[in-house]
């Protein structure tokens, strides 16, 4: 019964109906001319039977002929010799007719044959028709490109965003945390890169962020190692800050946070001279302790400098050029590489929901440093001068370091050495 139901569900290709059809065909056939006993034709076969059997008489009457000399023998074997041409050649026409006969009996078969593989042919393109139309009532409605409902969110899309969420965490990712709601338009989107903080040639994440959202909520989808290294250390600093274009975006969401910018401003009001001098480097491209090029124009003026709060502030009030890199600080002296890499409007192959944004479409794929003892887990401790360990510094994960230094009662074996917890990073 389930085969019969998986045979009926199946979804044929156009190949695949003609090669069934041909090969229904072709059984039907062998199996009319197997019940039916024509594997040679009875017609030739009778008429080569009858013509020896002519050729049989002829010849006996001729030599019967030769062996005597008188004419009433001759005439009478000459009437017996046609007497039997004549049999012969009447069993041929019966054959013949019996032939004839049998051929349209093979015909009538044969388009028997065809309406049976036409009849097939058919039934095999209703099964087809019908799942294409089964496959059309049950696609997704996020799919379904209508003008009227594309700035609206429907129950198609939040299962299609969470569907990706889980099943594609590295390449697209939607957090979610801010309200549901349709995206109003005309609206933008953005290409954001963010770089490594000591490898700056690799790119770590990528976002596209909608203009109307403020620099925080993009500073909170970036990961850098230092804020979990600060956390564990019990000195996480919330401060940070975004250089666009002169601007100074410092995040002063939390009491606690300090405005990184402050001693910028000021260092960049008491010490002009030194800091057109190093602005001059800059625009030059060279290091501080070379000369700047032949034929370069220093600048007589600095630029304006401001500072904002991150906060209060959207990404379409701000001025930037494309390609352009700009500076995001955290942690005290963390610094990452921010390019704002393309910009354009929204259209419907987009997510339409608000909440997905920022949404991450690129993660640098991590390189898991595994327990140099078992090989198998990921290192999650570290140890300095470790006399039992055969490297230094050597990578545990919990199994093997616990089993390693501890006791069964839980009792440290010795403390010569130093150990620390271990974090994976991007390389």
């Amino acid at each position: 019964m389930l085969k019969k139901i998986f045979h009926e569900l199946r979804i044929y290709s156009d190949d695949e109906l003609v090669a069934e059809a041909m090969k229904i065909a072709f059984e039907d056939g062998t199996d009319a001319k197997t019940s039916l006993g024509l594997a040679e034709d009875p017609c030739s076969s009778g008429a080569e039977d009858c013509q020896r059997m002519l050729d049989v008489g002829t010849s006996a009457s001729c030599e019967y002929s030769n062996g005597f000399s008188s004419d009433t023998s001759y005439n009478e074997e000459k009437e017996n010799c046609n007497l039997t041409k004549r049999k012969g050649k009447a069993k041929i026409k019966a054959k013949s007719k019996k032939g004839r006969t049998r051929k349209l009996v093979d015909r009538e078969k044969d388009k028997c044959i065809d309406d049976s593989y036409l009849a097939k042919v058919e039934h095999l393109a209703k099964i087809r028709e019908k799942q294409e139309e089964d496959k059309a009532s049950v696609k997704l409605h996020s799919f379904n490109r209508d003008k009227e409902n594309t700035g609206a969110l429907s129950s198609g899309n939040v299962e299609t965003l969470k569907y990706l969420e889980s099943s594609h965490p590295v390449k697209l990712k939607c957090s979610m945390s801010g309200k549901h709601g349709p995206i109003q338009y005309p609206e933008v989107i953005l290409c954001v890169e963010i770089y490594h903080s000591k490898a700056s040639w690799k790119k770590t994440q990528e976002f596209l962020v909608l203009g109307s959202q403020c620099l925080t909520e993009l500073r909170d989808k970036i990961h850098c190692l230092t804020d979990q290294v600060m956390q564990k250390a019990d000195a996480h600093d919330p401060s940070g800050y975004f250089l666009i274009e002169g601007v100074f975006c410092n995040d002063t969401r939390d009491p606690s946070a300090i405005e990184y910018s402050e001693p910028i401003l000021d260092w960049l009001k008491n010490c002009k001279e030194e800091a057109l001098t190093k602005w001059n480097y800059i625009l030059a491209g060279v290091g501080k302790r070379r000369k700047l090029p032949v034929g370069s124009k220093p600048v007589s003026k600095l630029p304006t400098f401001m500072a904002v709060n991150m906060q209060s502030t959207r990404f379409c009030d701000l001025g930037f050029r494309l390609g352009t890199g700009y500076v995001y600080c955290h942690q005290g002296d963390c610094t990452h590489c921010m390019v704002i890499r393309d910009m354009r409007l929204i259209h419907p192959d987009d997510v339409q929901n608000r909440a997905a944004y920022p949404l991450l479409v690129h993660q640098l794929k991590k390189i898991l440093k595994k327990c140099t003892v078992c090989r198998i887990y990921k290192a999650t401790k570290v140890t300095l001068d470790d006399k039992l360990a055969g490297e230094n510094p050597c990578y545990f994960c919990d199994n093997c370091y616990y089993l390693l230094h501890y006791s069964e009662e839980g009792n440290l074996l010795y403390s010569s050495f130093t150990v620390y917890d271990y974090l994976q990073d991007y390389y």
